[in-house]
C-alpha cells in the first residue's frame, strides 16, 4: 500500500490487513489442532477448537466494521478500494475456514467415543496439503505476494484427488462391515470439511491476485473433485 497524506488513513489500512493475518493465524492453528485431536482421538482438544470458533467471528465482524468505515469516511480509490473490498471477501472465507476447522473438531468429539475401526492416515496426508496451502495464502497476503498465491490456486485441484481417494476409501470400508458405517460416515464428513477448506484457501488467494493485479482469475479453477460420479462395487461374496 503507498503511503498517504494523512497518517492515520495508513494506520487504518494497516490495522484491516493486520485484523485479516490475526484470523488467519486463529484457524490455520484450529485447522493444525483439529487434525491433531483427529489423529490422537483428542475429545478435550477439540472441543478447545470448537471454543474458539466464537474468537473468529468476533474478529470477521470486526473486519466488516473496519471496512465499512473506510468506505465510507475515505472514499478510496484503485489500490485502497480493492484492499477493502478484498478484505471483506477475505474475512468471510477465513470465517468459513474457522467454521469447517470447528466442524472437524466436532466430529472428532463423537469419533473419541466411537471404536477406532479405520486409520486416518490419508486424512492425514490430505489435510497437510490444505494446511500448507492456507500458510502460503497467509504469506501471500502478508507480503502481497500474487504469485504465491497463483500457486495455490494452481494446488486446489491436488485437494480434489486427495478428497477423492478418502472417499473411496471409506466408502469401500463401509460395504465391507457395517459396523464402519458411523464411524466413516463422520471421517467422510471431516474429509469434506478439509477438501472445503482447500476451496476458501483458494478463494483467498483468488482475492489477493485482484488486491494486487486488479484482475479476477484469469480461467476456471482446476478442480478434480469426482465423489458425486463415484461408483464402488460391492466387495466379491464368499
Amino acid at each position: 500500500m503507498a503511503d498517504h497524506i494523512v497518517k492515520s488513513y495508513d494506520e487504518q489500512l494497516t490495522r484491516l490487513r493486520d485484523t485479516l493475518l490475526r484470523i488467519g493465524g486463529i484457524v490455520e492453528n484450529a485447522l493444525a489442532e483439529a487434525i491433531n485431536a483427529l489423529t490422537r482421538r483428542d475429545a478435550a482438544l477439540a472441543s478447545e477448537v470448537v471454543h474458539r470458533d466464537a474468537e473468529v467471528d468476533a474478529l470477521h465482524r470486526s473486519v466488516e466494521d473496519q471496512a465499512v468505515r473506510l468506505l465510507a469516511l475515505r472514499q478510496p480509490m484503485a489500490n485502497d478500494l480493492r484492499m477493502i473490498v478484498g478484505a471483506i471477501r477475505i474475512a468471510l472465507d477465513l470465517e468459513r475456514v474457522g467454521d469447517y476447522a470447528a466442524n472437524i473438531a466436532k466430529r472428532v468429539m463423537v469419533l473419541s467415543q466411537l471404536p477406532s475401526v479405520v486409520g486416518v492416515g490419508s486424512i492425514q496426508r490430505m489435510s497437510r496439503i490444505v494446511q500448507e496451502m492456507l500458510k502460503d495464502t497467509l504469506d501471500a497476503l502478508g507480503t502481497n505476494d500474487a504469485a504465491k498465491a497463483h500457486s495455490v490456486w494452481q494446488r486446489d485441484e491436488q485437494v480434489d484427488e486427495a478428497y477423492n481417494a478418502v472417499f473411496r476409501s471409506l466408502l469401500t470400508y463401509m460395504m465391507e462391515d457395517p459396523r464402519n458405517i458411523t464411524p466413516c460416515a463422520h471421517l467422510l464428513f471431516v474429509a469434506k470439511n478439509i477438501e472445503r477448506i482447500g476451496d476458501h484457501a483458494t478463494n483467498v488467494a483468488e482475492t489477493i491476485r485482484f488486491i494486487v493485479l486488479g484482475e479476477e482469475a484469469e480461467a476456471d479453477r482446476p478442480k478434480g473433485d469426482e465423489s458425486a460420479f463415484a461408483i464402488v462395487e460391492p466387495p466379491a461374496g464368499p
